[in-house]
């Protein structure tokens, strides 16, 4: 039977965490679709734009032939109706993520009723890693290269070098 399942995010930027579970649901599944949210929440701004996380993910995942990734926009649950997909894929790191994500997989079901959740863990080297921590250390100059593929880790030099530019004018 072929399924196709949708791994939705932000993804800014995604991390060798979120590469290695779409590696797995790539395994899994006939098609992953990683979905890339635009932001929208007034407290969140993005590092990158919406293009330019969807480029970044291309470019991770650019080895992986049934993976695609498209930027969508609004209500997840409308999303995966309206691409007549009834599988969503989201990670937990940690016991910590389980609440909320427990919580979004139940407003999700609310919402559309013929989707279900299923969760994924990332492998153990990569259960720290988050997105927010990968810019954080970025930002001070760290070398992310072991926490994001090689791509996003020459992305975020090139971001956070035209940021200080910026400062400095």
């Amino acid at each position: 039977m072929k399924v196709t399942a949708i791994y939705p995010g932000t993804f800014d930027p995604i991390t060798n965490g979120h590469a290695d579970l779409v590696e797995r649901a790539a395994r899994l599944f006939s098609k992953v679709v990683v979905a890339v949210a635009h932001v929208t929440h007034p407290t969140k701004t993005p590092l990158f734009t919406v293009d330019e996380r969807v480029n970044l993910a291309a470019g991770a995942l650019r080895h992986l032939e049934n993976v695609e990734i498209c930027a969508f926009e609004g209500l997840l649950a409308d999303y995966v109706q309206k691409k007549k997909v009834h599988l969503l894929i989201r990670g937990l790191r940690a016991v910590s993520d389980f609440e909320y994500e427990f919580q979004l997989a139940a407003m999700n079901r609310q919402l559309a009723p013929d989707v279900e959740t299923m969760f994924l863990t990332p492998s153990e080297k990569y259960s720290f890693i988050s997105s927010t921590l990968v810019r954080e250390v970025s930002s001070l100059g760290g070398d992310v290269s072991a926490f994001v593929p090689a791509n996003v880790a020459e992305a975020l030099k090139h971001k956070f070098s035209e940021k200080l530019l910026s400062k400095k004018n």
